[in-house]
């Protein structure tokens, strides 16, 4: 089953290659012009056949070449699929034997909605995060999409009023959640993110962000809720200070170049759904609190 999971997974990252390549602006995200057409050789612009199409396996076969001309393909092609094909073996698993932690009771319907939102979470992240590498954008349409799998999850979760429900900090949400109701905690991680990068983009007049951070980072509090989301954006302020250091060093970038923040928000966003308690655990053992 899981063989076959991840083979769906990554033909479905073909999918978000092909999307994330055609992507224009003016159009919508899903417009006939960007998913519309046969796929082709972006070099002899030939038109590939079925046994080219093929996830993974074609990419290797051809050693990362076109069949025709011969010219090597981006290993993003390779690469997006494997990690799509990933998303969806590892999230099933990953909540199979983490459900009860998250929520406190377990339900068969209840963890094929979270698995099947979750997966589908972390497939809009994926090609929001190639957009914005391409373009220094996020599409509305995915900041859409995000805010409804917040209200979704709200909806999809045991009626347990506990500030611990759904957070992947578990136990220590108890340490910063707000006593009340989960959906005030959403709605909290919401504003205050929103507020966060609102407060960037304001200060620096757009120029070390921009309002679709502002938005990104309002559907993602949402989705995460308070107080995960605060670790969400630490996250992804350590890596990209991380991946910033690190091409400085290599005169890859100065230190007016501006990096696209919707991919390490993403990463951010994984790493709490993966390790969220792992991490404040870590924390807080160092410092001994």
């Amino acid at each position: 089953m899981w063989v076959i999971l991840f083979f769906f997974g990554a033909a479905l990252g073909s999918f978000l290659n092909v999307i994330a390549v055609r992507y224009d602006p003016d159009s919508f995200l899903l417009s006939r012009r960007v998913v519309g057409g046969r796929s082709h050789c972006p070099f002899c612009r030939r038109h590939l056949r079925w046994f080219e199409l093929i996830p993974v396996v074609s990419f290797l076969i051809q050693r990362g070449r076109c069949r025709t001309c011969g010219h090597g393909l981006s290993i993003q092609y390779l690469v997006v699929e494997v990690l799509t094909g990933a998303i969806f073996v590892v999230v099933p698993l990953y909540l199979r034997t983490h459900f009860f932690l998250l929520f406190s009771t377990f339900s068969p319907a209840l963890f094929a909605i979270q698995a099947a939102l979750w997966i589908a979470v972390f497939v809009a992240l994926l090609l929001l995060a190639l957009v914005d590498i391409r373009l220094m954008l996020i599409p509305d349409e995915i900041n859409v999409f995000l805010g409804a799998a917040g209200l979704i999850a709200l909806f999809a979760a045991p009626p347990i009023h506990s500030v611990t429900q759904g957070s992947f900090l578990r136990s220590y949400a108890l340490l910063f959640g707000v006593a009340g109701p989960p959906w005030a905690n959403h709605i909290m991680g919401a504003f205050l993110a929103a507020a966060f990068f609102g407060a960037f983009v304001a200060l620096s007049r757009g120029k070390w962000m921009g309002f679709g951070d502002v938005k990104f980072g309002a559907a993602l509090g949402f989705l995460f809720g308070w107080p995960d989301i605060a670790l969400v954006l630490g996250s992804a302020f350590v890596l990209g200070s991380l991946v910033g250091i690190v091409a400085l060093g290599r005169r890859e970038k100065t230190m007016k170049s501006l990096l696209p923040f919707g991919p390490f928000l993403a990463l951010g966003a994984a790493a709490v759904f993966f390790f969220g308690y792992e991490i404040v655990h870590w924390y807080f053992t160092l410092f001994r609190l």
